[in-house]
């Protein structure tokens, strides 16, 4: 099967019958008409529609080597310069579909795949490894457009660094058994955002110091006894004037719990290898590959937060004040930064020990300090720039009962007040709303802990030349 389409994913997705539980019920019937999983679903079938008109076919798409149809560019392994821009554009495209807003768009997953696919070469000769099925899979994922999801995180019972859980208590999802038919896996796992509408669910664990907690593998989301227990749903309403952001892009995110759940042993791609799990994930070009891809997707969204903030500047003609101008330049610093940097990170892509080129990881490593720290900021700005105006938000139904009041009371410089009301909601949903602090929440801890973040950077940097350029300086008269 070539790229699908959004219809094909849509029936997919529902033919699944996944087990979804939110606010105590289990979801029912088709989930694409869930009011939780409506808009999310329908706004990501419309990324695999533009897979395939015409005009975007070469810049989304590349032909298979093995089916020679076409394919994700996704699911492209670099080896040139070239395949990094290629994989940037394509990147881009998705991204500006959704502004950004959706973290877990399909190519954020193939791009991980993508990177372990083309790392499998660490696990060859390994205890407990396969990388012939890890290939497989990313084939199989590949050739039929697979969407997918993961859970790389263990529940917050404990966070001391080296934590044993009691062994009569099972809380984080373990190998509790193996048999002829594979691994059985009991426990729960953190934060499968998307979990349930998708057709895989990717588990890579880098719990190196408990053997029964260290494993990779992927599973179909229907499997038997897999079950993904969502948070409160943050769509505001089917309305996308009330709510523009959150009836669109709300991702969903879920704990996955496993009640004795059978892995194939043909799915399992390593279990019980504390070395591999300790950095399988490092070695691979995980980090980089996958920064890559984040890194466009949040160009794409700064760029969208700066169109907001100007609409509200232009709106109520708050311009010629120095203090609105320097924080609108707070926006675009940052965005000329991160394209500038993802730009740097290819021009110092180099070819890794598998023979692949990578981006340059230290640049990227620099790009993703940025985006956490600012984005909150920018959501200070737009509140700021707002004041009042992000309260006086009337619904869509008050203006079709509206005799002309609000029309009028509410007009801006520029715009009539349903016009104007539009902007300020945008600004809301982006800024106020459950969905809009859940986003900034997400975007904090997109990659992980920011300080953690900083500690590899300053390990990894190398700056050993510096100090002996100082050296150097100090011995010369």
């Amino acid at each position: 099967m070539p790229i699908m389409t959004g219809q094909q994913y849509i029936e997919r997705i529902d033919a699944l019958k996944t087990y979804i539980s939110l606010d105590g019920k289990v979801v029912t019937g088709k989930v694409s008409e869930h009011p939780a999983f409506k808009g999310i679903m329908h706004s990501q079938a419309k990324l695999f529609d533009l897979q395939h008109q015409e005009a975007l076919l070469e810049k989304m798409t590349y032909e298979s080597p093995t089916s020679k149809q076409r394919v994700g560019m996704s699911f492209l392994q670099v080896m040139t310069p070239e395949d990094l821009v290629k994989r940037r554009h394509a990147a881009r495209e998705w991204a500006l579909s959704s502004h950004g807003f959706m973290g877990r768009s399909p190519d954020y997953m193939n791009t991980t795949l993508m990177a372990l696919a083309s790392a499998a070469d660490f696990l060859k000769e390994k205890p407990n490894c396969f990388p012939e099925h890890l290939l497989k899979f990313y084939e199989y994922a590949r050739e039929n457009d697979i969407t997918m999801t993961h859970t790389f995180i263990e529940p917050q019972v404990n966070r001391k660094r080296y934590y044993y859980e009691d062994e009569e208590v099972t809380i984080a999802a373990k190998i509790i058994g193996k048999t002829s038919e594979g691994l059985v896996i009991k426990g729960a796992r953190l934060l499968a955002t998307q979990g349930g509408i998708t057709d895989e669910l990717l588990v890579l664990s880098t719990n190196g110091y408990d053997e029964g907690k260290g494993f990779g593998f992927s599973i179909p989301s229907n499997t038997k006894g897999l079950k993904f227990l969502c948070r409160q749903s943050f769509v505001g309403g089917p309305s996308t004037f009330d709510h523009p952001l959150s009836a669109r892009f709300e991702e969903m995110d879920a704990i996955v719990v496993f009640d004795d759940v059978v892995v194939p042993w043909e799915r399992v791609f390593y279990y019980e290898n504390v070395d591999v799990a300790n950095q399988f994930m490092n070695v691979s070009g995980f980090q980089a590959y996958g920064l890559h891809q984040v890194l466009s997707r949040q160009i794409a969204k700064t760029e969208f937060v700066l169109g907001v903030v100007q609409s509200i500047v232009d709106t109520i003609n708050i311009g010629d004040y120095q203090h609105v101008q320097q924080k609108v330049v707070d926006v675009i610093v940052p965005l000329e930064t991160m394209k500038a940097l993802l730009i740097k990170s290819e021009v110092d892509a180099h070819r890794d020990m598998f023979g692949f080129i990578r981006p340059d990881l230290s640049t990227l490593q620099v790009a993703i300090q940025i985006f956490p720290k600012v984005y909150p900021t920018f959501t200070e700005i737009i509140q700021q720039l707002g004041a009042s105006g992000l309260m006086s938000i009337p619904t869509e139904h008050a203006f079709a009962a509206d005799e002309g009041d609000l029309e009028h009371y509410l007009q801006s410089f520029k715009d009539k007040g349903e016009e104007r009301v539009k902007k300020f909601r945008l600004a809301w949903d982006l800024t106020m709303s459950s969905f809009g602090t859940r986003q900034t929440l997400y975007e904090r801890f997109f990659f992980g802990d920011p300080v953690r973040l900083s500690s590899l950077l300053y390990q990894s940097y190398q700056r050993e030349h510096l100090v002996q350029r100082v050296e150097d300086f100090l011995k010369n008269d």
